[in-house]
């Protein structure tokens, strides 16, 4: 598949104005063709920042997953009440996406842990 050089070209300076703008902490050089990036040093200080970072994701994660069980009741709620589904039926969806949600957040849990312990705030 060829591509239209212009294309790539904007795709680039895309990719390169998100990782200015973004929070890493490192300085994009491109060429046109290719984007080079210089990684800082990985100093305690940038350690625990980062820690942060993981730990503020972890809670985003958790808090999204929150959200889309609050939703997906709330849409059972609501079919139960137009007949729809039966009350029984509502308690195990209810059940199995409370299991669900447990699994993953036990996922982001063990990730963030998993994070921490490959880069501790020291």
């Amino acid at each position: 598949m060829i591509r239209h050089p212009k294309m790539l070209s904007y795709s680039l300076k895309a990719i390169e104005k998100a990782i200015l703008s973004s929070d890493l902490g490192m300085t994009p050089n491109s060429d046109g063709d290719v984007i080079r990036l210089s990684l800082p040093p990985l100093t305690s200080e940038r350690r625990k920042e980062l820690t942060k970072f993981v730990a503020k994701q972890s809670e985003e994660g958790k808090v999204a997953l929150r959200n889309l069980r609050r939703d997906a009741l709330k849409s059972c709620d609501k079919l139960e009440k137009e007949k729809k589904l039966s009350e029984d039926n509502l308690k195990d969806m209810s059940s199995d996406l409370q299991k669900l949600v447990d699994t993953y957040m036990k996922k982001i849990e063990e990730l963030c842990k998993q994070k921490e312990k490959v880069s501790p705030a020291t």
